[in-house]
């Protein structure tokens, strides 16, 4: 490939990667919101990202309102990595703690994602048949 094709293609392949990154992330918010119905986990949480000046290098989740060892029975330390990525990317804080309530992980996080998608022309429907699917076998 040439670099003046690749050049004039850069705007295009920007645009494909930020829809595949909030594709990504809905998904695997979705994914965080399925496991969080079926266990019934529900209350206020707070995810305080790294801090390696305080001597806490992975990020923490922290039970509010519930017991803490219910957050640890459902979350290991990546998926919670995984979670501070995520939010990060939806809300652009990275480095202040983010409270919410782990049932409106769809309505908080997801619910902003799905309309950038549609509106980008996304279609939405394949992917909500796979997670009815998926959830009904679980």
């Amino acid at each position: 490939m040439k670099l003046s094709k690749l050049l004039h293609q850069r705007e295009a392949l920007l645009r494909q990667t930020r829809l595949a990154n909030l594709a990504y992330a809905y998904r695997r918010l979705g994914d965080f919101a399925g496991r969080v119905t079926r266990a019934g986990l529900y209350g206020k949480v707070c995810l305080s990202p790294a801090d390696p000046a305080s001597e806490r290098y992975w990020p923490v989740l922290t039970a509010l309102e519930q017991h803490q060892s219910v957050i640890e029975e459902h979350f290991t330390d990546e998926d919670i990595l995984e979670l501070e990525e995520l939010l990060f990317f939806v809300t652009g804080q990275d480095s202040t703690d983010t409270i919410f309530q782990l049932q409106t992980i769809e309505a908080r996080f997801m619910r902003p994602l799905r309309r950038q998608l549609l509106r980008a022309g996304i279609s939405l429907e394949q992917e909500i048949l796979a997670n009815q699917k998926t959830n009904l076998t679980e």
